[in-house]
């Protein structure tokens, strides 16, 4: 079964979380092979999700390393969904036209 052509708004998410997940690895001091060995996956996981070329991880993949890098999952949710700003919409931002 192939996978299926993602959106550009889950490419670019996809390059969001590899962007956050490389700038804490790098500001932790470690190499990929050390977190990978850390967060119990394989270095070649860490090293496609850093590069983009798994754009969808696995949920307990990327849970395993936002623990090992000290990153909460409501952080980096945060991080990834947020548009670049010449992107944003009103039309596009759920909270635009409800009472909270």
């Amino acid at each position: 079964m192939s996978r299926r052509r993602l959106d550009p708004a889950a490419q670019r998410r996809g390059q969001m979380l590899a962007s956050r997940l490389t700038q804490a690895r790098r500001a932790s001091g470690r190499s990929a092979e050390v977190v990978a060995r850390s967060a119990g996956i394989s270095v070649e996981t860490v090293r496609s999700i850093e590069k983009g070329r798994t754009s969808t991880p696995e949920f307990f993949t990327v849970a395993a390393l936002a623990t090992e890098l000290g990153l909460s999952l409501d952080e980096l949710y945060t991080a990834v969904r947020q548009p670049p700003r010449s992107d944003l919409h009103a039309h596009d931002d759920p909270s635009v036209g409800t009472s909270g």
